[in-house]
């Protein structure tokens, strides 16, 4: 970081759920010099303010996030409150005024949609996410649609706990295994809505995995509740409303910098079927807001009103008006290399079949 020679530098971070953290200063010697800390956030006593800035000013303009915070907090007086914000709230607004701490908009997105078998839409997350990581793909936000029904376990569950494979077999049900961790999925062509955030590193840097999955699914939540559904987010990875959960997230951070984050939303799913397929227990039954086996998993819909395409279109037009984006393609390379990789890893037994 150059020394700005007391020219004010300026960078903001808006936590998820809480309050906006300003950071105003400039870099003299390398380290931070006039630091100013503001916002909407709540702090008592009014005196802790102080204690942030007094805690800033001279650290070096090369440390990182963990850093800054944890400095913070040694300077914190014992009985200080901070509310809708945290010390890598401010750490990250420092880092941001400093260009180190990336935005959205820092990035031209693409936004990407097309039907493909359930392994193809795996196998497209691996490819897509390497080639954000190799610096070869911008960053990308991709609509899956299902051409079939299929069960999508993650990568760290076991086959015969959690799929009735027989039953699978006689409704035509396929099994695939994800490369992301979590529970199963169930899905059918127009039950759902999913799609795959391929992310630079540097967007998520300064965040630990749970801030970091409440920051790549605020888009969505305010495109839900835009749309009348008290959507809210629930850690570490579920999308919820007052009616149970609508959905859930996985991720998994590839070398060389590249986050895959993807969700699936339950828009009008038959539970009937799923708990034919799915050995899904009570609990896990409760959790999903799923009365009876006759009842229609629909919280979308229900709470909506809306065509899923309808719903869609609305949650591409939400993130492309807060982060911008164009519509992209995937291009003839990356198609044959998740081809290749659906037919070599995918859809192969010794994959699925991992963990028995």
């Amino acid at each position: 970081m150059a020394d700005t020679g007391g020219q004010a530098m300026h960078g903001e971070y808006k936590v998820i759920g809480g309050k906006l953290v300003v950071a105003d200063l400039s870099v003299t010697d390398g380290r931070l010099a006039d630091v100013r800390i503001s916002g909407d956030f709540f702090l008592e006593p009014d005196e802790a303010l102080g204690d942030i800035t007094a805690a800033l000013e001279g650290m070096a303009a090369t440390a990182d996030a963990v850093t800054l915070a944890a400095a913070i907090r040694r300077a914190l007086r014992p009985d200080a409150m901070l509310m809708g914000f945290s010390p890598e709230a401010v750490a990250i607004a420092v880092r941001r005024a400093l260009g180190v701490a990336r935005s959205w908009r820092d990035y031209e997105w693409q936004v990407l949609d097309g039907i493909q078998t359930p392994a193809m839409h795996l196998a497209l997350d691996d490819v897509l996410a390497r080639e954000v990581a190799a610096g070869r793909r911008g960053p990308t936000l991709r609509f899956w649609q299902w051409d079939r029904p299929a069960i999508i376990i993650g990568n760290f569950q076991s086959v015969q706990n959690e799929v009735d494979m027989a039953a699978c077999a006689r409704l035509g049900v396929q099994v695939v295994r994800r490369v992301t961790g979590g529970g199963a999925m169930f899905v059918e062509p127009g039950s759902t809505i999913t799609w795959s955030l391929y992310a630079p590193a540097d967007l998520v840097a300064d965040m630990d995995f749970g801030a970091s999955y409440a920051f790549l699914d605020a888009w969505a939540l305010k495109a839900l509740n835009d749309m009348g559904i008290d959507a809210v987010y629930k850690p570490l990875n579920d999308i919820a409303s007052s009616r149970g959960k609508i959905g859930g997230a996985a991720q998994k951070r590839y070398a060389g910098g590249a986050v895959l984050h993807h969700v699936t939303m339950a828009y009008d799913m038959d539970a009937d079927k799923m708990m034919q397929v799915l050995r899904i227990g009570r609990e896990k039954l409760s959790d999903k807001g799923i009365a009876s086996a006759a009842k229609r998993v629909d919280p979308v819909r229900s709470q909506t009103g809306l065509e899923r395409a309808e719903v869609m279109a609305r949650m591409k037009a939400t993130f492309t008006d807060l982060h911008g984006g164009s519509d992209g393609q995937v291009t003839p390379a990356e198609l044959a290399a998740a081809e290749e990789l659906a037919a070599t890893k995918f859809t192969t037994d010794g994959w699925l079949h991992r963990l028995p």
